[in-house]
């Protein structure tokens, strides 16, 4: 039976406390019976599969550093849906330069600017999530948000496999 192929995702890994803070966030708000993934910070959507060997040995000279240091920086209206914005200009810089050694196969959603973010609701009514984000701005507060490492996936209707794991040094 042949192997189906599959775009690849590349998203960064947090720590288990500030992943456990956001994915509680998301089972609360994003709409149950379309919430088939944990909370995620996606760098790239979709790269071709044939990039998994190379792709690999990149995210794997990307972690040789210490860990990008991040927060969380508001909150971003994505008129039907609400994601937490993330600031991190290190994180940002590996972005760019995994994206510069891509160029010319990234979709153009990964060529478009990067808006690093979580969401945590999304394919809500417009006015549900203003009410959201409304209600999440009086408590939400910049905080420092670590990021573990970077990790590879094949995208499978729907749902994520875990292809690769490179976590920074500490």
């Amino acid at each position: 039976m042949p192997v189906e192929i599959a775009p690849l995702i590349v998203s960064a890994l947090l720590v288990p406390e500030d992943f456990a803070w956001l994915d509680a966030l998301r089972r609360a708000h994003f709409p149950p019976e379309r919430n088939r993934l944990p909370a995620h910070l996606t760098l790239f959507r979709h790269l071709p599969p044939s990039l998994l060997p190379e792709l690999k040995h990149r995210l794997g000279d990307a972690v040789r550093s210490a860990p990008p240091r991040a927060e969380t920086a508001g909150l971003i209206d994505l008129d039907g849906g609400v994601a937490v914005r993330i600031a991190s200009p290190a994180l940002e810089g590996i972005r760019a330069d995994l994206a510069s050694s891509f160029r010319g196969l990234l979709t153009p959603q990964d060529q478009a600017g990067w808006r690093p973010h979580v969401t945590i609701q999304n394919k809500v009514a417009p006015a549900e999530a203003r009410a959201l984000k409304s209600h999440l701005e009086t408590d939400l507060r910049p905080r420092p948000l670590r990021i573990d490492g970077l990790a590879a996936f094949a995208y499978r209707d729907g749902l994520w496999e875990p292809l690769s794991r490179h976590m920074f040094r500490r």
